[in-house]
């Protein structure tokens, strides 16, 4: 809320309200970054002997994920999730997000999944939880799962109720940050964009992290840039104003400074805020 009024109004044009790229400088170069830092960092990895990759976590082609290890035993599993609104990207171009956890002693896995319109959204959520099950057979300890855009959803959807996690791993699950995440994607029946990811009302519904039942003992942080599109301020407030009626321990931020696009940087840092949230043990 600024200056006493909420900041986001009804959309006219539905399209816009999530069009991030359009109202963001030099996108393309962010985009760029991404892929030449992220090659940058598995190659280091690689020549430490402290990255697996493609390890498959299913049979499908993109059912596969990459493992980092920190110098010594892992504290914990951190699982980052990416985004593309369910229709692009994989997990090769957010590998160097991974660096301030490891630098904080936690192992970090990045899964693929199946992309729109390929897959339907149900499906991938099914993808994400059998990833998470993976690499958490790999890694022992505490498991914190972080997701940006469509990726923020997904990772609230391994905190509802109806999760794909056993009962063992979700005993495990202690944070989820859902950044500049889509928790009613209702809305998006209203875009071009549900052309690829061909949602109707009954899987927009059941697929939305705000109107399910949220599992009880897992701390939710909902974290969103203060310069994003107000459609993306309205969502991350919405999750965390209904799970906290709902008794989950939950948290909303607006980064200052921060965009859509940039939101997500600080992760690359061991002593950013970002980080120390994600790597930070939550009490009982």
């Amino acid at each position: 809320m600024r200056d006493g009024l909420p900041s986001w109004t009804t959309p006219n044009d539905w399209d816009d309200a999530y069009a991030n790229a359009d109202h963001i400088e030099n996108a393309g170069s962010y985009v760029e970054h991404w892929k030449q830092a992220s090659e940058r960092f598995r190659e280091e990895m690689l020549a430490a002997g402290r990255a697996e990759l493609d390890l498959a976590y299913g049979d499908a082609k993109r059912e596969k994920l990459d493992l980092f290890l920190p110098e010594g035993t892992p504290k914990g599993l951190f699982i980052f999730v990416h985004g593309g609104y369910w229709l692009s990207f994989d997990k090769s171009a957010w590998s160097h997000l991974a660096a301030g956890a490891i630098a904080k002693g936690w192992a970090v896995a990045l899964p693929s999944y199946t992309l729109a319109p390929e897959a339907r959204i149900s499906t991938m959520t099914q993808q994400i939880g059998a990833a998470i099950l993976y690499a958490a057979t790999k890694v022992e300890g505490p498991v914190h799962i972080a997701g940006h855009s469509a990726g923020g959803h997904l990772v609230s959807r391994m905190m509802c109720a109806d999760t794909p996690l056993s009962k063992e791993v979700q005993a495990r699950l202690k944070h989820v940050i859902s950044i500049s995440g889509l928790h009613d994607l209702r809305p998006l029946l209203n875009t071009r964009m549900n052309e690829g990811l061909q949602l109707d009302l009954a899987e927009a519904r059941a697929e939305s992290a705000a109107l399910r039942e949220p599992l009880a003992g897992v701390k939710l942080t909902c974290w969103v840039g203060a310069d994003e599109r107000p459609e993306f301020l309205r969502q991350n407030q919405l999750l965390a104003n209904i799970w906290t009626g709902l008794g989950v321990d939950t948290d909303a931020v607006e980064a200052d400074h921060k965009h859509h696009f940039n939101v997500i940087a600080d992760l690359e840092e061991a002593d950013s805020g970002l980080t120390r949230l994600a790597t930070t043990e939550v009490e009982a």
